[in-house]
């Protein structure tokens, strides 16, 4: 990809077994798995999960904690998930995304309607926990 404007690249999420999150969101949520067999044989630190062409969730060992030293205090984020993040789909995504989570007996919330966000108001959304605690949002606009 060439343009470089602003964008997001990628979200840490801390989780417990990279390998079975990594399952999760590829089976559940119906993301791209990346990495996890270099993970498993000790040749990747973490793996990951494409979200799109441009946008990734790491997938960090609680166990890097102690090695997140990039700033002051910053090991002290693990096991503290960011209050949620919100994955914008399709109105068919969506739904194929609600019943693949109700197939796995994730626990849902109700549908909220006309939430506000960076697209302006949101037909339809729902929240969800992966297995590690971490808070998703998912919505559509049209």
């Amino acid at each position: 990809m060439t343009d470089n404007t602003t964008r997001l690249d990628h979200v840490v999420l801390w989780v417990r077994d990279p390998v079975a999150s990594a399952d999760f969101y590829e089976k559940a949520v119906g993301l791209e798995p990346l990495r996890v067999t270099e993970f498993a044989e000790g040749k990747a630190s973490f793996p990951s999960v494409r979200l799109n062409e441009e946008t990734i969730f790491d997938l960090a060992p609680l166990t890097m904690a102690e090695h997140m030293d990039v700033v002051p205090g910053a090991a002290d984020s693990a096991g503290h998930p960011v209050n949620h993040v919100c994955l914008s789909l399709t109105g068919q995504a969506f739904d194929a995304l609600h019943t693949r989570l109700e197939e796995r007996a994730v626990p849902l919330s109700d549908f909220t309607y006309d939430a506000f966000g960076a697209r302006g108001k949101a037909r339809r959304s729902f929240y969800f926990r992966d297995p590690d605690g971490n808070i998703f949002e998912a919505r559509h606009y049209e």
